[in-house]
């Protein structure tokens, strides 16, 4: 009878432990999103972490007209000297804190420029589509896509498209 009892103790302890190791896995997890911030004459593209755990990002691809590419400035016709871009490649990889972001894409117009550049760069934009391979410390794969009709929405309204 103590042997029984001794064997039962051990098999709870051993799923006890694997019920903490899964507690402990989905704790960490992070929780990708793909934020396009377009006001006060600034437009950007952030990866943001809203989990508990760090985002690995492995590799950034944009995919425009059906092409796809791994640097931003190969989709768009802008000036690269007036917008800050992040390059993710197979050497180069970025992680992502828990409540953090990562800059992909970021421009902010001065003063002097009007709404038609602005028009401009949104209509660049609009026609890209991210797409963000990463994963967790435990190395499941993370896969974030969405698409920037987003910064559309004006032109659409407008009728300037």
């Amino acid at each position: 009878m103590a042997i029984l009892i001794s064997v039962l103790a051990l098999l709870a302890t051993f799923y006890q432990l694997y019920l903490q190791r899964v507690h402990n896995e989905k704790s960490l997890k992070p929780l990708g999103q793909i934020d396009l911030p377009d006001y006060n004459k600034q437009l950007a593209v952030h990866v943001r972490n809203n989990g508990l755990g760090p985002l690995i990002i492995d590799r950034l691809t944009f995919v425009k007209d059906g092409q796809s590419c791994t640097n931003i400035e190969d989709c768009l016709d802008l000036n690269p000297r007036s917008y800050m871009r992040m390059t993710i490649n197979t050497t180069v990889k970025r992680v992502v804190l828990p409540n953090a972001h990562l800059v992909v894409f970021e421009t902010q117009f001065g003063e002097n420029e009007g709404e038609s550049e602005i028009n401009h760069a949104r209509q660049q934009l609009a026609v890209i589509t991210l797409k963000v391979e990463g994963r967790d410390i435990y190395d499941n794969k993370i896969c974030l896509e969405r698409d920037f009709k987003w910064f559309a929405r004006y032109m659409v309204k407008n009728g300037i498209e």
